[in-house]
């Protein structure tokens, strides 16, 4: 069957303007449900076929309406920090996965792509990864035509990720750092979007599981350093050992802004790397390649220009 219409959940976040970006561009008609169709448009409003509709995911009648048409469903809502209420674990990954699939069930949709974590495992090692993997299941089991995608973390123009370590180097002397040998394979972004795209028009791509990684390993303490290296803010990082990197993420959870959880300390047991191959013939793209041309806009020369633009512009 021809696909044509797509419905996507979690499309306003940052992997899902990603992907829209990338199925409008390949000449898709896309539909993003959210929450909040205000704050959300102007994300995706330059883009011509994709159109944001007003939703409440936690209605399954809602959900079904949205799906229905469409000729595929893609799933990206996923949460790093665990909240009360929609932000659990629980709620935004297993509970919404089976509204999803039955969603798809009552619309009449048999595609879906759905967005899990690398070693996700109902058996892992924190809740994050042992709610992406009951969600997994879910899907595996849903009898659809199924493909999840397993992703390292990912990096890219507005990730959560360089862009954190890079904001925490402005302010801070001296890193101490948690888990300070967690390995991590780094995934970009338009690499992510390409494989959701690719498997659209792959009918190989069904009932498959692929793991997502970049083409090198770094440890965390080297991600640290090469992001101060690429600001102009080298700072020294001093490795916490296991004991006290433990500490650190309990008195980190504590704070309104989570950096870092006893949560996200349990899932770094697991080093997140994969020795596979990048799936559907993508070339992945390297971090030292494409990490300078949106983490150089955070140097103090960048904003310096940036400031005097500013001040040019105020004068007139």
């Amino acid at each position: 069957m021809e696909i044509t219409t797509i419905a996507i959940i979690g499309g306003s976040g940052f992997v899902g303007r990603h992907i829209c970006h990338r199925l409008a561009g390949e000449g898709y008609r896309v539909r993003v449900a959210t929450r909040d169709r205000e704050r959300t448009k102007d994300k995706l409003i330059f883009l011509p076929t994709v159109d944001v509709e007003t939703v409440n995911t936690n209605d399954p009648q809602q959900l079904a309406a949205f799906v229905r048409g469409a000729d595929a469903v893609i799933n990206l809502v996923g949460v790093l920090h665990e909240r009360r209420g929609a932000g659990s674990f629980q709620a935004a990954h297993v509970e919404l996965a089976r509204r999803v699939v039955a969603a798809c069930r009552q619309g009449g949709v048999q595609r879906l792509l759905h967005m899990s974590a690398l070693h996700a495992d109902q058996n892992g090692p924190s809740r994050y990864l042992r709610s992406k993997g009951e969600a997994e299941a879910i899907v595996r089991d849903s009898g659809l035509a199924w493909t999840v995608f397993r992703p390292s973390v990912i990096f890219g123009d507005g990730d959560s990720f360089l862009n954190l370590f890079a904001g925490l180097l402005q302010f801070t002397p001296v890193v101490f750092l948690a888990c300070p040998d967690a390995r991590f394979q780094p995934v970009f972004i338009e690499d992510v979007a390409a494989a959701f795209a690719k498997s659209l028009k792959d009918i190989g791509s069904i009932g498959k599981r692929y793991d997502l990684c970049g083409p090198k390993v770094y440890r965390l303490r080297e991600l640290i350093e090469l992001v101060g290296a690429i600001t102009g803010r080298p700072r020294p990082v001093v490795g916490l050992n296991d004991t006290l990197s433990y500490w650190q993420a309990f008195a980190m959870e504590m704070l309104p802004l989570k950096l870092m959880t006893r949560d996200n300390y349990y899932s770094m047991k697991l080093d997140s790397v994969c020795d596979c191959a990048f799936p559907l013939g993508i070339e992945p793209t390297a971090l030292e390649g494409v990490a300078p041309t949106f983490l150089a806009r955070r140097t103090p020369r960048q904003r310096y220009q940036w400031m005097r633009s500013r001040a040019r512009r105020s004068e007139h």
